[in-house]
């Protein structure tokens, strides 16, 4: 029964065919009696002409709704040109106004309505019964009028109804779209976030890692203690790191608990003294100072803080050369943080600063900028007037909206 209903579903066409040799069945029987019959008007030819004719409008209704409209308003004109009364073929007409009124063009479907309701009245003027009163004939035209406009509603119901649901599957389609496209933008973000940790992290300490252990290899044999210090200084930095490595990676990891504690918190721009005093062990010189009156300050800027700090000096170290003194300034204003990292070595690349890094060498200073545009500060960086290298941030207090 399923297939059946299936297959008829696939072939509408075939469906109304069969309904329209019903028809005409039907209107054969009726026509049959024409002939000999006083009281009846019209021919057996023509009727069965006018019955063929509305059979193909129902066949046809679904593919062709307009033509067929067009093609039942003639017939309809013709059978009161030759006087072929009423049949059960005429029942067509309903079928039309109500398939125009649900998948017809607009100005088919208020033909159809002008039509069906125009009918009623032209067939009482046509064949008129005169053993009827006029207010009787009146009220037959209305009641045969009734189906006309009924059928018309049903039809423009069923195509508001599906004109509503079309564009609530619009809405949701595009409403998927959406969140496809945000999330794709979340995905990107917090892959770009993550990067930006792991290469302060991983650009920071092993930097210094690679400093104290080319240290400790030179004075090895001269100096124990100092090597031995170095390699102290190694193995706490790599501690750190791995810290700074374990949270990291709980971002990444999803549907496992994990301890509170297991991860260190992220830094502040409290934590830049102990890593001012890091890279003073590791052989870089470093003039850290603070002015304005130091507070809380959102965690967004304070992060930001400390890996713009981190990042240059971390650039110090890997650029300026033998020899290279650095300094870093905090200033606290009304409102917001400045940072200026400074330093006298012979500076990094041009293509490293320089349009962001065209060689795609200049992760660093890349993700000093997108911290800095997340919370809605200016970067500066470039070359000092005299030799070395400077960075300089305003980090306000308020985002940017």
């Amino acid at each position: 029964m399923q297939r059946l209903y299936d297959f008829l579903r696939r072939h509408p066409t075939w469906v109304d065919g069969f309904w329209a040799l019903v028809l005409l069945a039907m209107s054969g029987v009726s026509a049959s009696s024409i002939n000999g019959a006083p009281d009846r008007h019209g021919s057996l030819a023509a009727a069965m002409a006018v019955s063929v004719v509305l059979g193909v409008v129902v066949t046809l209704r679904r593919r062709m709704p307009e033509r067929m409209l067009l093609l039942a308003a003639a017939v309809g004109v013709a059978q009161l040109a030759v006087d072929v009364e009423t049949l059960p073929a005429d029942f067509a007409l309903l079928v039309i106004v109500y398939t125009v009124a649900a998948t017809g063009a607009r100005w088919a479907s208020r033909l159809g309505l002008t039509a069906g309701l125009c009918a009623a009245p032209l067939a009482q003027l046509r064949w008129p019964n005169e053993h009827t009163s006029f207010a009787g004939n009146l009220a037959l035209v209305v009641f045969q009028s009734v189906p006309f406009a009924l059928a018309w509603v049903l039809g423009d119901s069923l195509r508001t109804r599906r004109a509503y649901f079309a564009q609530l599957e619009e809405r949701a389609a595009r409403l998927e779209k959406e969140r496809e496209a945000q999330a794709k933008v979340a995905v990107a973000a917090e892959r770009a976030r993550i990067a930006r940790e792991l290469h302060d992290v991983v650009a920071h300490n092993v930097s210094v890692m690679v400093v104290q252990a080319d240290g400790a290899a030179y004075v090895l044999d001269s100096a124990p203690d100092q090597a031995k210090k170095a390699l102290e200084t190694i193995s706490s930095t790599g501690r750190q790191a791995l810290a700074e490595m374990r949270r990291l990676l709980g971002v990444l990891r999803t549907g496992e608990h994990q301890e509170a504690g297991e991860y260190v918190p992220q830094p502040d721009v409290r934590q830049i003294e102990e890593l001012v005093e890091q890279c003073r062990a590791s052989g870089l010189p470093v003039d850290f100072k603070v002015e304005g009156t130091p507070r809380p300050l959102p965690s967004g800027v304070e992060l930001t803080a400390y890996r713009i700090v981190q990042e240059a000096l971390t650039n110090t170290r890997k650029h300026g050369g033998p020899n290279v003194g650095a300094s870093v300034r905090l200033v606290y204003f009304d409102d917001g943080l400045g940072l200026l990292v400074e330093d006298d070595g012979k500076g990094a690349p041009h293509e490293l600063y320089e349009e962001g890094g065209l060689d795609g060498q200049g992760h660093g200073l890349i993700g000093m900028r997108e911290r800095v545009g997340m919370v809605g500060g200016t970067l500066d960086a470039g070359p000092r007037p005299g030799g070395g290298f400077r960075i300089s941030a305003l980090l306000p207090l308020k985002p940017a909206h």
